[in-house]
């Protein structure tokens, strides 16, 4: 059967996928049962509107919905697959902050989690880089604390993928990570989803979150040579600031790579799948039909020719 490029993109859960179409995704997870559970729900965010229908800027979007609506699936597919945190006794200040807030709890401690991760991430791949680099801005010329920034972010970046993949509980997630990318590749290259047809196919996808990832640590790497100071706050503001314009470069990088396959585009996307090598797992067979229920799902209500 001829090959086809699908827009339809993934995430792993807790015990499940999450499919995303172009209007729907559709999440399936494994409840303590061992029955799958599916749950179908709009697209939200900002998608394309206004400003944010352009390139680079339709990515700065892209990131932030992801973030959002990754947070909120991860936490339905953990009460989905029961665990069992609802059973538990609540803290004096967990009854207060329920009677005070109401059905709007949930909200805010998605958005709180999303600020925290940005805050973390941001301490983690951008503050300390630069900390670090400006032991060095005695020894290199200012273009070169952008380079040295760059290396150190890399660094840190792979050190964090290589100690979280020693976690058994991500392993799992890494596992469905797996079942995600084998299953579009499945469908991508035309043959029907059954786990017999997925089991054989590649776990890495040009289109992966953690290229996006790599190419925002590279990318960073040019733009930070350009934007020269050895004034250690300038340099700390400008890292920060430009995190989301680097991002939309990202993403425009991303959803080129995912539909080329010229020879810039693999040379482009090597490292990517190649570190894809750890943060995917080869995945069960159940885990595998979980991927397929999620991938039905999206083409139910979007059905791609």
């Amino acid at each position: 059967m001829a090959e086809k490029c699908t827009s339809i993109g993934g995430q792993a859960v807790i015990e499940g996928v999450m499919m995303r179409g172009k209007k729907i995704y559709a999440m399936a997870v494994r409840n303590p049962e061992g029955e799958i559970v599916i749950e179908k729900k709009e697209v939200g965010g900002l998608g394309k509107k206004g400003i944010f229908q352009y390139p680079v800027f339709r990515g700065m979007a892209a990131f932030l919905d992801s973030l959002v609506n990754g947070t909120k699936i991860l936490m339905r597919s953990a009460e989905i697959a029961g665990e069992g945190w609802e059973e538990e006794e609540l803290s004096s200040f967990e009854k207060w902050l329920t009677d005070k807030l109401g059905d709007k709890i949930n909200d805010i401690l998605i958005y709180f989690s999303v600020f925290l991760s940005l805050v973390l991430g941001m301490t983690l791949f951008f503050v300390l880089p630069v900390f670090i680099g400006n032991f060095f801005k005695t020894m290199v010329p200012a273009w070169g604390l952008g380079i040295i920034e760059g290396l150190l972010r890399i660094a840190i970046f792979l050190a964090y993928l290589w100690l979280i993949s020693r976690m058994k509980e991500i392993q799992r997630v890494f596992q469905y990570h797996g079942a995600e990318h084998k299953t579009i590749a499945c469908f991508e290259s035309g043959k029907e989803l059954t786990v017999e047809n997925v089991r054989p196919c590649t776990r890495q996808h040009k289109r992966c979150g953690t290229s996006f990832l790599l190419f925002v640590m590279l990318i960073s790497m040019v733009v930070f040579f350009f934007v020269r100071t050895d004034v250690f706050i300038l340099r700390l503001i400008t890292r920060i600031c430009l995190v989301p314009f680097i991002a939309g470069i990202s993403y425009e990088v991303l959803r080129w790579a995912g539909r080329s396959e010229s020879l810039v585009v693999r040379i482009l996307s090597a490292p990517g799948l190649y570190l894809q090598k750890l943060t995917t797992a080869e995945p069960d067979d159940m885990q595998i039909e979980c991927a397929i229920a999620a991938m039905k799902g999206v083409l139910e209500d979007e059905p791609e020719e």
